[in-house]
């Protein structure tokens, strides 16, 4: 029934609101007491919404408190003002604060206000002891109750008996917790600390830092005290004492362990313990034992050190070995003596390394080579026994005369590396051999045994080589025979040319010569015509170059030549080979005189064949109309029958000139039959028509017949022969 009657008030409610109208007018926000607070105090947010409706019921709105966007507070009321209250206002609440009032479908929302909240709360410092010893560690807590994460905490550890010294400091971040605990060691030097702590807080884009917080004392103890020497004897200590040097040290009964206790001379380490409070160090007192001790207690982290100075009286100085000369040739007298300053009585040794040679202060004996090595005497007096300084001693085996090689063939190829070995089979190492190239010094190995000394060379031409070697021996340098290398050049820069142009007169000499810039005899030189495989010249000879002669040249020398050359350095099957040279061959100029002669005779003839030629069908074509008009005349038989040539031509051809109104007659051959045949001339008169005269018109013309006498055998071809003349064919 109750929840009936709620349903329906609220229902009645909306149904008002639906019908009433509303308005936001304004709304503000405030904060009490202001915008900008100190740490912990008291602080109101305030909104203030103005509405207007027509309503007598003020309605129900809502509002909501935002910090930097995020919703921190919401109400539903009916009153004017609506507060949020922070009772302590720490860093972490600075931000940018609005609030929003909502009224069905209508939202107003205020201006953005940016609160601060000055100054940090103190952290809290907790440690987890209150006492510790050298070497131990203090664990420290630092934290923040009221604050919100992100923290950057600052933790610093203070000497009390150096004035607040800082001596260490350590800075950690923690973005979840409101804590940090950090561990500091505790140094031999620490006694009496205080931890101190600084919390910083993240407000907007800066950080605000707390002041600092001083944790309880801490009382530091010594886990071993500082070592101290005694030294025994205690007064003055002199060479053959026994001596003792001990380090002493005090360990506090919370060490679960004994420190590690070194003695040392200048650096080097004489004594160590590890199981008790000291450390000794024994030896018999000498001279060389005086100097500066130190003692070193450590462990962990922890170490002290304590120094002493020991002085040790010298008994007597030190032995000395004189020697005649360090250095000696094989043969030499080898003479050495022990003697002390101040001539003490004592007793000597000689020996050479650990091989007593002498127990007296002189030594002597012929110097062989195995005699090289280091000297050395001894002089006791008592328990004490000193030893000189070692003395080195060279004795050197004269060399034998190094005898020199080569590891290649007699020829070299130019450019090709070749080794050259100098090798001294007896004397003395170390052996520096000098090779000598040409007389000048080339290259200096040293050899400490006697093995070969191999040099390397590239010679370029036929060269001189020699070894000298020395050693220790005062005998001069030893020299070895000459080597003479034969360096063979390949060919270079093949070349082919001709000694006169290359347009060469035909008939004239034709020489090709084939060259070579460089290279060594015997040299095969081979000439060949372009697109010939075999060469047509070739030749072998002792020299850079090589010739091919011709002593007539002729039409066929035209063309392209080149050559190759090759000698015992080239590559089998490869030859190098030269340019193109081409040759052009012409003709002399009495020759082109003849042959112009010779073309010009044959045009002539020509021209003479052809005119005669015509002339011949000119006449004849003349003669045919004569023919055609005259009566026919019998011809004469052989007895005295006459027989005429009508044809101009033919007279002509008999010598008589074929001149109008010349009735001479001209005989141009009178042995023309060899059977001297009678020939007899009738003059006879015809008519013909010239054809650029009229038809009446007449000309009278005069034709010479010749009429000879022949063999009755001959006229029937005779007779034949005047027939075809007549007719024209």
């Amino acid at each position: 029934m109750l929840v009936a009657l709620v349903l329906t008030l609220m229902l009645h409610a909306s149904l008002q609101a639906q019908e009433n109208s509303f308005t936001i007018n304004s709304i503000q926000m405030e904060s009490l007491p202001s915008w900008e607070v100190a740490n912990g105090h008291r602080l109101t947010l305030q909104c203030l919404v103005d509405i207007s409706t027509t309503s007598k019921i003020r309605p129900q709105h809502r509002v909501r408190f935002y910090k930097d966007d995020v919703l921190v507070y919401n109400v539903s009321s009916r009153e004017h003002t609506e507060s949020y209250v922070i009772p302590q206002a720490r860093v972490f609440h600075s931000g940018k604060y609005k609030c929003t009032v909502i009224l069905n479908n209508k939202e107003k929302t205020t201006i953005e206000h940016e609160l601060k909240v000055h100054g940090v709360s103190k952290p809290t410092v907790t440690l987890d002891k209150k006492e510790v010893t050298e070497g131990g560690v203090v664990t420290v807590n630092c934290s923040m109750q009221e604050e919100e994460p992100p923290f950057f905490f600052k933790i610093e550890k203070v000497e009390l008996k150096s004035k607040f010294q800082v001596v260490k400091t350590k800075r950690e971040k923690s973005t979840n917790q409101n804590f940090v605990l950090m561990e500091f060691p505790i140094e031999e030097q620490d006694y009496v600390l205080v931890f101190r702590c600084q919390a910083g807080v993240l407000s907007g884009i800066k950080v605000q830092d707390s002041e600092f917080v001083r944790s309880e004392h801490v009382t530091v103890q010594e886990s071993f005290s500082t070592p101290k020497f005694q030294i025994e004897p205690s007064g003055m200590i002199i060479e053959g004492d026994q001596l003792h040097i001990k380090c002493i040290v005090q360990v506090t009964h919370l060490v679960q362990e004994y420190p590690e206790i070194i003695i040392q001379k200048d650096k080097a380490i004489v004594a160590t313990s590890k199981q008790g409070s000291e450390a000794v160090y024994s030896v018999m007192a000498m001279v060389e034992y005086s100097g500066h001790y130190t003692c070193k207690v450590e462990s962990n982290r922890i170490s002290k050190a304590s120094s002493i100075m020991v002085n040790i009286t010298e008994l007597f100085p030190k032995p000395k070995l004189e020697f005649s000369s360090s250095r000696l040739d094989q043969g030499e007298m080898l003479d050495l003596s022990c003697s002390v300053s101040g001539t003490p009585l004592a007793n000597f040794t000689i020996q050479k390394e650990e091989t007593v040679l002498s127990q007296y202060q002189n030594f002597s004996k012929i110097a062989e080579e195995r005699d090289s090595g280091e000297y050395s005497c001894t002089a006791g007096i008592g328990k004490v026994v000193k030893r000189s300084g070692l003395v080195p001693i060279q004795v050197c085996e004269m060399l034998s005369k190094p005898r020199i090689f080569h590891d290649a063939t007699s020829e070299i190829i130019k450019g090709h590396t070749i080794g050259i070995g100098c090798q001294s089979e007896n004397g003395t190492a170390p052996i520096s051999y000098h090779l000598i190239k040409a007389k000048s010094n080339f290259k200096t190995l040293e050899m400490t045994s006697n093995d070969p000394a191999t040099f390397t060379d590239k010679p370029t031409r036929d060269v001189e080589y020699q070894c000298v070697a020395d050693n220790c021996h005062s005998h001069p340098e030893v020299r070895s025979e000459i080597l003479r290398v034969k360096v063979i050049a390949p060919v270079d820069e093949v070349m082919i040319s001709i000694l006169s142009s290359n347009k060469v007169q035909s008939g004239s000499e034709m020489v090709l010569r084939c060259s070579v810039k460089e290279g060594t005899g015997p040299i095969t030189f081979q000439f060949y015509k372009e697109k010939e495989v075999r060469p047509f010249h070739q030749d072998i000879v002792n020299d850079t170059q090589a010739f091919w002669h011709n002593k007539q040249a002729s039409k066929e020398q035209e063309g392209q030549y080149y050559c190759t050359a090759s000698n015992r350095a080239s590559i089998m099957g490869t030859s190098p080979r030269s340019s193109t040279l081409t040759v052009r061959v012409f003709l002399a100029p009495w020759k082109k005189g003849l042959i112009a002669v010779v073309v010009i005779g044959v045009v002539i003839a020509t021209l003479i064949v052809a005119a005669k030629c015509y002339f011949l069908r000119k006449a004849k074509a003349k003669q045919k109309p004569v023919e055609m008009s005259r009566p026919a005349v019998p011809l004469l038989n052989s007895n005295s029958e006459k027989v005429s040539e009508p044809n101009v031509e033919a007279n002509s051809h008999y010598g008589y000139d074929d001149v109008p109104g010349n009735d001479a007659i001209k005989p141009i051959n009178q042995n023309k039959d060899s059977q001297n045949m009678d020939v007899e001339y009738t003059e006879v008169e015809v008519s013909s028509l010239e054809p650029h005269q009229a038809l009446e018109t007449r000309a009278t013309e005069t034709v010479y017949s010749e009429i000879r006498k022949v063999d009755p055998n001959f006229m029937e071809n005779r007779y034949s022969r005047t027939e075809g003349s007549l007719d024209g064919t």
